[in-house]
């Protein structure tokens, strides 16, 4: 075996200390899966469903002040691009509210957190359903077929 001498530490060179950054994990709620997209849509549908809220109590408080600008504002309603608004209402309730029962099952069943992808899914499933039963009566109704 080598002696150690000073001279031969010195001698030898030393490689700086690797950083490793660390790993991300995968697979998490929120990365681009079935869990970051609920929790989008339910952000979104969510306020969108407060900004409805506002503008109806607005416009039904608009009788007390004036019942003719009442009159014109819920006639304006009734044109076919409310029409279709009141689709995308609709589909906003739906989904916000199916989505707020699988949020439910999340959290208090333990079930719930262990298969919250495939109740996603579920989730997106009743709600095309509703919205195939509802899309085509409300386009008759716009569009008067």
């Amino acid at each position: 075996m080598p002696e150690k001498s000073a001279s031969n530490l010195v001698a030898e060179p030393q490689s700086p200390p690797k950083i490793r950054s660390p790993k991300r994990p995968a697979g998490t709620l929120y990365r681009g899966n079935e869990g970051m997209w609920s929790w989008v849509l339910h952000r979104i549908t969510g306020v969108s469903i407060y900004f409805f809220l506002l503008v109806h109590i607005l416009d039904t408080a608009l009788v007390r002040v004036s019942p003719d600008a009442y009159n014109i504002v819920i006639d304006s309603y009734k044109t076919p691009l409310m029409g279709l608004a009141e689709i995308g209402l609709v589909a906003a309730i739906g989904f916000h509210a199916i989505n707020g029962l699988r949020i439910i099952l999340i959290d208090f069943w333990a079930f719930g957190a262990k298969h919250q992808r495939t109740l996603f899914w579920v989730v997106i499933g009743i709600w095309l359903v509703l919205l195939a039963g509802f899309i085509p009566r409300q386009l008759m109704h716009v569009f008067g077929g």
